[in-house]
């Protein structure tokens, strides 16, 4: 799946939004796939839109993850009033809706992708700030980190060459979750018309065009509902062997 999107403009038989076929043509008559309810290709509409669900979930999944494990270690490090603020920032964060909030900031701030990408960094951070505030704690009080405190070693030593090193497992495991939960919920928002908008369009987008092709019988919003379900399930394949594959190792100390 991502080498289909990234040679999108190279396997696509034609341009996304380009009209090639009759309205809801079946596969085989309308190309691979069949076409949706413009007439354009269903093939070359999904190896786009599966571009712009990678681009968007990978994004903002990196950027959740690196604010809110920085946000942990500085609240495990600092502890006291520091702690405090973080912590009740965060709990605020997670308990507002998610779906809500992110349709009050684009209805501020206007859809665009990289308010998509930016409101889905900040929701998630939240989630990696409770998984990874208790382990970077813990981390804190070793003794090998305490020796650096006592040598007047500065934040980015703690945070690259001893906290993180011992995150991996935990990090990579919320990694995966978060990419499959980011995905879901970008094409959530497409779904409800808040998303990438058309002509463009992520698979959530897709799902939404073709939704009245189950009406006259025809299964054309199915494929890229199943392309949604396969990213998630070879995400979450991919990361449980990385752990496995990490928890062979020796722990980094």
């Amino acid at each position: 799946m991502a080498a289909a999107a990234i040679f999108a403009p190279v396997l696509a038989p034609f341009p996304p939004n380009e009209m090639v076929h009759a309205a809801f043509d079946a596969p085989g008559v309308g190309g691979t796939l069949g076409a949706d309810g413009l007439g354009r290709d269903m093939l070359s509409r999904i190896l786009y839109a599966t571009r712009y669900t990678f681009v968007a979930t990978l994004i903002a999944t990196t950027l959740a993850c690196m604010l809110g494990v920085t946000l942990a270690i500085i609240a495990g490090l600092s502890k006291g009033w520091v702690d405090i603020v973080i912590g009740r920032a965060i709990d605020i964060l997670m308990s507002i809706p998610q779906i809500i909030f992110a349709l009050i900031i684009l209805a501020i701030a206007g859809v665009s992708l990289t308010t998509l990408i930016l409101t889905m960094a900040v929701l998630q951070s939240s989630t990696y700030y409770r998984v990874t505030r208790p382990i970077a704690g813990d981390l804190a009080a070793m003794e090998y980190v305490e020796v650096g405190r006592l040598r007047g070693e500065r934040l980015h030593w703690y945070l690259f060459k001893e906290i993180l090193p011992n995150m991996v497992p935990s990090l990579l495991a919320q990694f995966g979750l978060g990419l499959s939960s980011a995905a879901l919920f970008i094409s959530s928002l497409s779904f409800l018309g808040i998303g990438i908008q058309p002509p463009a369009a992520d698979l959530g987008g897709l799902v939404r065009e073709n939704a009245l092709a189950l009406s006259t019988g025809r299964l054309t919003p199915l494929i890229p509902a199943f392309c949604i379900a396969l990213f998630c399930l070879s995400v979450n394949g991919i990361v449980d062997w990385l752990v496995g594959r990490y928890s062979d190792k020796p722990e980094v100390k």
